[in-house]
């Protein structure tokens, strides 16, 4: 019997004459019907657990007045169903116009964010670059130190941006973190690459346009979600910066409904009539709210693992 070396762990194994696989540990192991089928059970727990209060939600935006009173309070078996509710938060007013205000505040937003940030990460990227390793260590020391609430209101205020729609973007435009992982990712395309578009005469911004961005779309995709969900789902520099209540987007609309502070113009006679539910009302918004995100993800989703993965560790 001949003494075989172990390539991967590098000590003698003994074999019939070639190389054998190390031992793996336990948790590498492939799981039993016992493991299988405790994953599976923890999964329909997990999967459970979010989609449950999410069917109360949606069943209660559809629910009567009369069954709402009926199971007192949420319901969970759907019963009368109606969408009252919808038709009067999107007949007009304010549950309509802050749709409208949060739809064109996620759309600029994010636009100008992925501009700026795969502008800034190419720079940062390219090691010839002016500046970069400064411009570099200058982003991360924004993620530790920040100046703090008072100052950043004090300088929206002086730029003149209250009552603003610039206001809801602008302070919140950036993620260092997003351009960190767009950087891993611009870092990992081949020198060559860029290097032999150069040669047949391309620019920086051809280059990034023509060659970058396409390899580039996971990544793209992922960060560009991040950016939208946070413009859609962002409240407090609306209640910080915006005084009027028409400029209000529908989170800060939501707010308002599910703390009961003030009913949308054309919903407070309807509900004290009896033709709706507040609660009712309150269920429909958040759904609203929640359904372009629920939209978006599946679409996003395929790219979201090979993205996140990607850019995170190159570089």
């Amino acid at each position: 019997m001949t003494a075989v070396v172990d390539k991967p762990a590098g000590r003698p194994v003994r074999g019939p004459g070639r190389w054998a696989a190390p031992p793996r540990p336990a948790w590498e192991e492939k799981p039993g019907p016992a493991g299988l089928a405790g994953k599976g059970l923890v999964l329909a727990l997990a999967c459970l657990g979010i989609l449950f209060p999410l069917w109360i939600v949606v069943v209660t935006s559809l629910s009567s007045r009369a069954t709402i009173d009926e199971a007192g309070g949420l319901v969970m078996i759907p019963k009368d169903v109606t969408f009252v509710a919808y038709q009067e938060l999107l007949s007009g007013g304010q549950v309509t116009r802050a749709a409208m205000v949060s739809v064109g505040v996620t759309l600029v937003g994010t636009l100008f964010s992925m501009a700026v940030s795969v502008l800034c990460a190419y720079g940062l990227s390219r090691s010839g670059s002016l500046g970069h390793r400064w411009i570099l260590m200058l982003l991360l020391a924004t993620m530790f130190f920040s100046a703090g609430l008072i100052p950043t209101y004090l300088l929206v205020q002086s730029l003149g941006l209250m009552d603003s729609y610039l206001a809801l973007i602008l302070p919140s435009a950036i993620s260092v973190f997003n351009i960190l992982v767009l950087r891993g990712f611009f870092m990992g395309i081949s020198p060559e690459l860029i290097d032999s578009a150069r040669i047949d005469g391309a620019g920086d911004l051809r280059i990034l346009w023509r060659i970058v961005l396409p390899l580039s779309r996971a990544v793209v995709a992922v960060i560009t979600l991040f950016y939208a969900v946070g413009y859609w789902s962002a409240w407090f520099n609306a209640s910080l910066y915006l005084n009027d209540q028409d400029m209000l987007p529908l989170q800060n609309v939501m707010i308002q409904l599910v703390q009961k502070q003030e009913a949308p113009v054309g919903l407070g006679q309807a509900i004290k009539t009896g033709e709706l539910s507040g609660l009712a009302v309150q269920m429909a918004v958040m759904v609203m709210a929640l359904l372009p995100v629920a939209v978006l993800s599946p679409f996003v989703q395929r790219h979201f693992r090979k993205g996140m993965l990607t850019g995170a560790v190159k570089g």
